[in-house]
C-alpha cells in the first residue's frame, strides 16, 4: 500500500493551504491507498476529517499522527495506537528523550523529520542533539526523503539512516496541492489503521519509500538562512516555555517525568 506519510493541511497547521479534503482528493487520483495527517503540535485537521467523513473521498485511508516540535531536536514524526489519545503531544517543547519514553509507554512510534533539513526545525543542526547522538537509537524510523528538502539533505538522511539501521520514510511535507503526491512510502501489508501503521513500522514493513524533490528557487533558500533559523528557534522555545508548568504537570500525570 502506497501513503504520504508527512501532510499539512489548513484544518491543523496555520502554515498550510491546502484544505485536508483537497489534499485526500489528490492523492487518491495519484493512486495512493491514504495518508497520515501530521499537522504541527495539533490534531485538528484529523479531527476535521472525523467530523465531516461524509464528505470525504471514499476508499481512502487517513491515519492519525502529529509533528511535534522538541526543544532540542527540531521535528519528530509521533504515531499513536488508535485508542490512544494524548493531549500532551500538541503541547510543543518536550526534550525528545522525554517525547521518546512517552510515546513508546503508550505503544506508539516516532522518526525524526527531515533530519538534514531547514536549519532551525532539524535535529543535526541542534548541538544538544549531536551531544546526544545516542538517543537516534531509541527511534523507530527516520524520514529519508521530504520532497520539500533539497537532494543532498535527503542523501546525508538516508546515509544516517543506514549508519544507524534505521527505517525509512517517504513524505511530500506538502503545505499547498502543487506538491500533494510527490512522495512515498509503501508498506508490504494492508494498512487499515493506525494500529497497521505502528506494527509495520515495528516489523520492518516498510518495502520502499522516495519522490522528486521540489525544484529549488531563490526564495527557498531564505529558509536556511541564520534569520529564519534563530527567529523560528526562538518562537518555539518561548512557546515552549510558556507552556512548560502545564506541560510539567501533565508529564507527572503520565508518569513519565
Amino acid at each position: 500500500m502506497k501513503f504520504d506519510l508527512h501532510c499539512h493541511t489548513t484544518e491543523g497547521s496555520i502554515d498550510a493551504r491546502i484544505h485536508i479534503r483537497e489534499y485526500a482528493e489528490i492523492l487518491k487520483s495519484k493512486g495512493f491507498d491514504g495518508m497520515l495527517v501530521t499537522d504541527h503540535d495539533s490534531y485538528r485537521g484529523y479531527e476535521h476529517w472525523l467530523k465531516h467523513r461524509d464528505e470525504m473521498p471514499e476508499g481512502f485511508i487517513v491515519l492519525k499522527g502529529i509533528e511535534y516540535d522538541t526543544c532540542d531536536a527540531g521535528h519528530v514524526l509521533v504515531i499513536m495506537p488508535d485508542d490512544v489519545h494524548l493531549s500532551i503531544l500538541t503541547v510543543r517543547g518536550m526534550k525528545l528523550e522525554v517525547l521518546i519514553k512517552l510515546v513508546h509507554s503508550y505503544g506508539g512510534v516516532l522518526g525524526l523529520a527531515h533530519p538534514f533539513g531547514m536549519q532551525g526545525a532539524s535535529c543535526m543542526y541542534y548541538g544538544r542533539f549531536l551531544k546526544n547522538m545516542h538517543l537516534i537509537k531509541d527511534v523507530d524510523f527516520l524520514e529519508g526523503f521530504n520532497t520539500c528538502e533539497t537532494i543532498r539533505s535527503n542523501v546525508l538522511a538516508r546515509s544516517l539512516a543506514d549508519r544507524y539501521g534505521l527505517q525509512c520514510t517517504g513524505g511530500s511535507d506538502s503545505h499547498v496541492a502543487k506538491y500533494v503526491g510527490t512522495a512515498y512510502t509503501e508498506f508490504d501489508r494492508p494498512i487499515t489503521c493506525n494500529n497497521d501503521l505502528i506494527a509495520a513500522v515495528k516489523e520492518y514493513g516498510i518495502a520502499d519509500f522516495g519522490g522528486v524533490e521540489r525544484r529549488y528557487l531563490k526564495k527557498h533558500h531564505k529558509r536556511y538562512s541564520a534569520t529564519a533559523t534563530w527567529s523560528f528557534r526562538t518562537y518555539n522555545q518561548s512557546l515552549g516555555l510558556i507552556f512548560k508548568p502545564y506541560r510539567v504537570v501533565k508529564l507527572k500525570a503520565l508518569g513519565i517525568c
